[in-house]
């Protein structure tokens, strides 16, 4: 966490003798007792000592680390700052991280259950308590399922914080076809054009390493997984690496890039297939990657039966099939000029396979065929053979970790027509937006209906068809809504239960932010700084009400009880999966769930979490380690001994050799600490090595020393 010191900004700072030790944040062995100076206080300086309790931005779906400072006299959280362990990160949050508090402090946030007193949007409100609401929405859902109404059970949501494969556990225990999501009107596009391609529905860029990186209508510096992929784009740029951004507007990206190319809103596709044409008439494509991995020998047989089974007729006949797509036809088709697009399309000829690409949504999702758009520019990727290449573009599984749950239920035998309809074979995702229209149709009703971080009355483009549906309780009888805050569609439901922001609730996260795989611990900080005091709790929300906070709750714990209340005798065939691994016939707690993951599906944790009882044998805050030149009780060596190895002054080869494994051994203890922390969790970063950092970090010089 030391580095080097740089050229200070400014001029009168160059006066000043160089500092000792400056440090960007505070070290992970000091995390549970960190004093620093109350910044609000200043000039008086003000002590305050914290525990620094790690988790996970919720702000979008990047994923950074955060670190909360809670307040140890007062038990609040002070601020939010970033997690310099966590690896796609890297210490290093835009805005909306730290605005956490902003959220978590928000007068106007929903504290407690509350359920709809009169008709559907009339604004009135009772408070109940959890115990009510639950038996309530259990009862409907039972009913539901043991009448043979699995279809009519639905949870809608935007983004889950945790990774789908729980919300799958939960689903396919209880039997039913329920997981709706706003992905058609998002990043759909987008994920067909890439899955038809290789079966993998994201892109994973290796942004760091590329010679060449070619975004489109991405922007990347405040888009999607933007500051991870942010940091990365920088420092290959700084490494030399040219940038071109494929996007009609001006963003912050592509004020930043070496071209610009600003085509008209949805021809996208023709800029591409002009730059594949260039590389392959000019042969700057990877000839070898594309004969042994491209199934060019089935497209002969099956297009072009009239040419032999060779590689060479082959690229004969890609010349002839994309012979149309001159830099010419792509100028009148986009308006960039062709001249533009030879320059471009010859620059990633030269930066070979360290081509990294990215499309999300924009051009791909807001463009009639605009999934063709991804393919074009996978085509890309496939030519320059920049397939899982250092510098390359990854599939998103290279570099995401998803590990396996206890008691994972197989999927139930139900196909819900609400969701993916007929008329619609080829269909990526559910047809979520057209929802309200096929109860309208009479095509079916919902007997409880769950949304979450969504809100589709302003989203959707036909908000009005979705407040005739919300309104209507014979098409959605009983609508509850999970959410931190008040929404349009929050105004329309039947429960509005209260649910935590990013350091209040448990998750798992790993996104493909950079070539490297990672987990992330998202934990509700005051409940863990509670219970490191000795106190415990059953639930989260007990946890929150303790701190001031209110009856707000966490999704993960919420299922686990909805459930067990869903099936309390066994009798439906879900209880089981929601029982404890540790504790035959048990109820599940949240604890047993991610300890039960951690010591089972994540390779190396298990031995590393040894290393973590190091920890132990460590000396405490304000204990001195031992100089190698010094003896048991603490005296200077004498100069000459045969410990110096006979150069006086300095330690010898033996002891220097001493001092650096201790140092590689706390370091190594410290990452370990920050890696596990077992139940109290902490961002899980490469882990089977227990290193801090997954890219080598710069070297620290030391000071010259006065001779």
């Amino acid at each position: 966490m030391n580095r080097p010191i740089g050229e200070p900004l400014h001029p009168t700072a160059r006066e000043l003798p160089p500092p000792e030790r400056l440090a960007s944040y505070p070290p992970p062995e000091r995390w549970d007792d960190w004093e620093e100076y109350d910044a609000v206080a200043w000039p008086r300086k003000v002590k305050r000592r914290y525990s620094l309790i790690p988790t996970i931005c919720f702000n979008c779906e990047a994923a950074c680390g955060l670190l909360a400072y809670v307040d140890k006299t007062t038990g609040r959280i002070q601020k939010f700052e970033g997690n310099p362990v966590h690896p796609g990160s890297r210490g290093r949050n835009c805005a909306k991280g730290p605005a956490t508090l902003n959220q978590i402090d928000d007068p106007e946030r929903i504290r407690y259950p509350l359920r709809r007193k009169g008709k559907r949007a009339s604004g009135q409100w009772e408070r109940v308590t959890w115990d009510e609401a639950l038996d309530d929405i259990a009862g409907r859902i039972r009913k539901a399922l043991v009448e043979g109404r699995p279809q009519e059970v639905m949870y809608h949501l935007g983004r889950p914080g945790h990774e789908l494969i729980y919300l799958q556990r939960v689903f396919h225990a209880w039997g039913i076809d329920g997981h709706n999501s706003h992905t058609n009107v998002c990043s759909a596009s987008a994920r067909a054009g890439y899955a038809f391609w290789m079966g993998m529905d994201r892109p994973s860029p290796d942004h760091a390493n590329a010679r060449f990186l070619l975004l489109l209508s991405s922007h990347l510096e405040t888009g999607h997984y933007f500051n991870p992929h942010a940091q990365r784009i920088m420092e290959a740029k700084m490494r030399g690496a040219k940038v071109c951004v494929l996007d009609t507007r001006l963003s912050n990206t592509a004020s930043m890039a070496d071209w610009w190319m600003s085509p008209w809103p949805g021809s996208e596709a023709a800029v591409l297939l002009a730059i594949a044409r260039i590389l392959i008439t000019e042969r700057r494509f990877h000839r070898e990657f594309v004969r042994r991995w491209v199934n060019w020998q089935e497209y002969l047989r099956e297009e072009r039966r009239d040419l032999p089974l060779t590689f060479e007729a082959f690229e004969r006949a890609l010349e002839e099939l994309y012979a149309a797509y001159t830099p010419e036809l792509a100028e009148r088709e986009s308006g960039v000029p062709a001249a533009t697009i030879v320059e471009v399309a010859r620059a990633i000829g030269q930066a070979g396979t360290a081509l990294a690409t990215h499309v999300w949504r924009n051009t791909a999702a807001g463009n009639l065929g605009g999934w063709q758009v991804a393919r074009a520019l996978e085509l890309l990727v496939v030519l320059m053979g920049a397939v899982g290449t250092p510098g390359g573009t990854a599939p998103n599984v290279y570099n995401k970790v998803i590990p396996a749950p206890p008691m994972l239920p197989p999927p139930g035998k139900v196909w819900s027509e609400l969701l993916m309809p007929r008329e619609y074979p080829l269909a990526f995702f559910e047809m979520s937006f057209l929802l309200p229209h096929f109860l309208r149709e009479g095509r079916g009703k919902l007997a409880m209906y769950f949304t979450r971080v969504y809100n589709p009355v302003w989203t959707n483009p036909d908000g009005l068809s979705w407040i005739e549906m919300l309104t209507n309780e014979s098409q959605v009888e009983c609508h509850a809504c999970l959410t931190p805050v008040w929404s349009e569609t929050a105004w329309f439901a039947d429960y509005v239960l209260p649910m935590g922001h990013a350091s209040e609730r448990h998750d798992l996260m790993s996104q493909e932010t950079h070539a490297a795989r990672w987990i992330g611990f998202r934990q509700p900080v005051l409940r863990v700084a509670m219970e490191r005091q000795g106190r415990t709790f059953e639930w989260t929300w007990q946890a929150h009400e303790a701190a001031g906070v209110g009856q707000v709750w966490e999704e993960d714990e919420f299922w686990i009880e909805l459930s067990w209340r869903i099936d309390p005798d066994g009798a439906l065939g879900i209880r089981k999966y929601f029982e404890s691994p540790y504790r035959a016939g048990q109820k599940l707690q949240i604890e047993e769930f991610y300890r039960w993951i951690f010591e089972n599906s994540v390779p190396g944790l298990p031995a590393a979490a040894r290393v973590h009882a190091e920890v132990r044998r460590l000396p405490r805050r304000r204990q001195r380690l031992r100089d190698p030149r010094e003896d048991r009780r603490g005296r200077r060596r004498q100069r000459g001994s045969r410990h110096e190895g006979g150069d006086a002054g300095r330690p010898g080869r033996r002891d220097r050799d001493r001092r650096g494994r201790a140092r590689r051994l706390s370091h190594a203890v410290a990452a370990a600490r920050v890696l596990l922390q077992h139940a109290e969790g902490v961002a899980l970063a490469r882990a089977v090595r227990a290193r801090l950092h997954e890219e080598p970090r710069p070297p620290v010089r030391d000071r010259p020393r006065a001779r």
